[in-house]
């Protein structure tokens, strides 16, 4: 009984491990390449428009406060210096003597044509007088012959030539005398001498005498850099600070400015007069300056998030037959949260609102 039981299990094993091995036959593991992809969908895209606009702008840039004149002074003519009636820091008027100079030889020869004019003056009044009486005879038939009277007004015209000769040569030597006086050309402050009484000045020295500002009035000059030179108006404001004076504020409208660009810094140099009547301000000091500023033409705007710079170029996004397509640009101005930019862009394009690099191998993209 016990041998029949235990033959009985053996078999149920047995049977159970081949019904095991035939089902394990059967089942089919799942392999890689059996597998569905993942297929993902378009892009979606927020996009928007160009806007055309001509706003207004501000634009801070430095500029530097200049004399409204300043002129080096220099001696014509060679002589030594006698008197100097001003100094550094000195008020001038226009037409004052500031100093003098001394050249005896330049005096002398002053005199001496002053006297040849006297002689040339009474040989032209004798031959005047000879060529009338002359004149006066012949009235008479017969008295005086033709050729005297001929001789008589080749004489007068002679003598009158020779008169103002003397005469422009008188006041040549008079003028160079008058060099010897040096004046001052406007009003203004002395703020340099370089010579001391006794000095030798004259043809071959570089070194001015002295050196008069205007500083009544001056000029700021501000550097316009190029992209915004167009942007400056007839009535341009420009707000300013200078470093000495914080917190005081001065301002002043567009004077002139120059029409053409310097090489060196491709900018544009403008000029605002400045009144300075009570000596608030230095010229030769720095100041900040703000402009406001405004295109003469409307150009488009875009939000500064659509703008993709990247070692490629700086472009946006456009989308066209549900694809993107890289447009280059240069950016103007800044405002806010949008940018001036400038392209092959128009006001009815699609421009993907936040830009990306990776949007341009995205495939096709839908816009939400």
């Amino acid at each position: 009984m016990m041998t029949t039981h235990k033959n009985s299990t053996v078999l149920f094993l047995g049977l159970a491990l081949i019904s095991a091995g035939i089902n394990g036959c059967d089942s089919k593991p799942e392999t890689d390449s059996q597998s569905k992809p993942n297929v993902k969908g378009p892009v979606s895209v927020q996009v928007i428009s160009p806007v055309k606009d001509q706003p207004d702008y501000t634009l801070a840039l430095p500029g530097e406060l200049k004399p409204y004149e300043q002129v080096s002074l220099f001696a014509k003519v060679k002589g030594f210096v006698k008197n100097i009636h001003v100094d550094r820091g000195s008020v001038v008027k226009k037409g004052q003597v500031l100093a003098i100079l001394e050249a005896p030889e330049v005096s002398q020869r002053f005199q001496s044509a002053r006297s040849d004019q006297q002689k040339f003056y009474e040989d032209f009044q004798l031959s005047r007088q000879m060529y009338e009486r002359v004149l006066k005879a012949t009235q008479k038939d017969g008295s005086v012959a033709a050729i005297e009277l001929d001789r008589a007004k080749s004489k007068l015209r002679s003598d009158s030539a020779a008169y103002r000769s003397a005469i422009s040569s008188a006041q040549s030597f008079g003028q160079i005398e008058e060099y010897l006086k040096i004046i001052a050309p406007f009003d203004g402050v002395v703020v340099e001498r370089n010579v001391s009484v006794g000095a030798l000045v004259g043809e071959n020295n570089t070194t001015p005498l002295l050196v008069i500002a205007q500083n009544k009035k001056l000029r700021l000059t501000v550097a316009i850099p190029e992209k915004h030179a167009q942007s400056v108006g007839k009535n341009a404001m420009a707000s300013f600070t200078v470093s000495n004076l914080p917190g005081k504020m001065f301002t002043s409208v567009l004077s002139r400015k120059s029409q053409v660009l310097q090489q060196q810094n491709r900018s544009v140099t403008a000029e605002f007069d400045v009144e300075n009547k009570d000596n608030s301000l230095d010229g030769g000091e720095y100041a900040q300056v703000t402009m406001k500023l405004r295109r003469p033409d409307s150009t488009l705007w875009v939000p500064a998030s659509s703008i993709v710079h990247a070692q490629s170029g700086t472009f946006v996004l456009r989308v066209e037959n549900q694809a993107v397509r890289k447009v280059p640009i240069s950016e103007g101005t800044r405002r806010d949260s949008v940018q001036e930019v400038f392209g092959e862009l128009d006001r009815k394009d699609q421009i993907v609102k936040i830009g990306s690099e990776e949007l341009l191998n995205a495939g096709k993209v839908k816009i939400k």
